[in-house]
């Protein structure tokens, strides 16, 4: 892909798919990694590619839940590094919460190639400078995310596969957790470990949308620093009790109304 113009209108998906594109020539990413990425902007077109007020409201709902978590842990795949690892480590550096690699098409290659660009990744977030209005060493804040995955050593209960392997100091002991682009199997069966699941899909009406605790309909690249941003600052104030279904449906809304336009 050649230089793209800031002021194209597509710019962000374009870059998007040129972050992808890469990934997976560096062994980063399952071969069905692409189909689940155009999967995921063909939703994004019936948002208008923009992050609605109800994905703003999830995005504040799983702020509160994340800074208030007694363990909490961000899951990542190949996807979410490629997209949104800066960002993602950026909010595990204000939580101090670890980052726990969790993928189904599991080798030692593609778990390596992962764990390889987070802590590359890890070290440019921490010589890049604080985000906005963080107050404190950044750089000691960023060293101590921990990177987990490599050496699972505990099972989610009733899930087959290469994705019920997990850290007990990750996702096993964690009581709320940040999942990036989940699959519906996993999903179920963290709700039942009684996790609080907060997720990110394009799709409201997909198993895991359904399913969570809270669903962010939003694009990952989009939605990460608005994350960021809540992390740092704080929500301004307390939604009332939420409801993921209704929240769902206002999402869903919305792209009803782009089509009928």
């Amino acid at each position: 892909m050649g230089e793209v113009p800031r002021s194209h209108p597509r710019y962000n998906s374009l870059m998007g798919r040129k972050l992808l594109t890469e990934a997976a020539a560096d062994g980063l990413l399952a071969d069905s990694a692409l189909i689940a990425h155009g999967r995921g902007e063909a939703y994004d077109y019936l948002l208008g590619e923009t992050t609605c007020e109800s994905a703003l409201a999830a995005i504040k709902q799983s702020a509160l839940l994340m800074k208030h978590a007694k363990r909490c842990v961000i899951s990542v795949n190949g996807n979410s590094v490629a997209l949104a690892a800066a960002d993602l480590i950026r909010c595990a550096a204000v939580l101090q919460c670890p980052i726990e690699i969790n993928i189904y098409y599991r080798t030692p290659e593609r778990m390596t190639a992962l764990n390889s660009r987070l802590e590359k990744v890890r070290h440019e977030v921490s010589e890049g400078g604080a985000p906005t209005d963080w107050k404190g060493d950044w750089q000691a804040a960023v060293s101590k995310v921990t990177i987990l995955g490599i050496d699972p050593d505990s099972l989610i209960p009733n899930l087959e596969g290469p994705r019920a392997n997990c850290c007990s100091a990750g996702i096993f002991s964690a009581d709320v957790i940040f999942v990036p682009l989940e699959d519906g199997d996993r999903c179920e069966a963290l709700v039942e470990m009684g996790k609080t699941l907060i997720v990110v899909d394009l799709n409201p009406l997909s198993r895991t949308a359904r399913l969570a605790t809270v669903t962010i309909v939003d694009e990952l690249m989009r939605m990460a620093p608005i994350l960021l941003s809540y992390l740092v600052n704080g929500v301004s104030f307390a939604p009332p009790e939420w409801d993921n279904e209704a929240n769902l449906d206002n999402s869903l809304a919305v792209m009803l109304n782009h089509l009928a336009e």
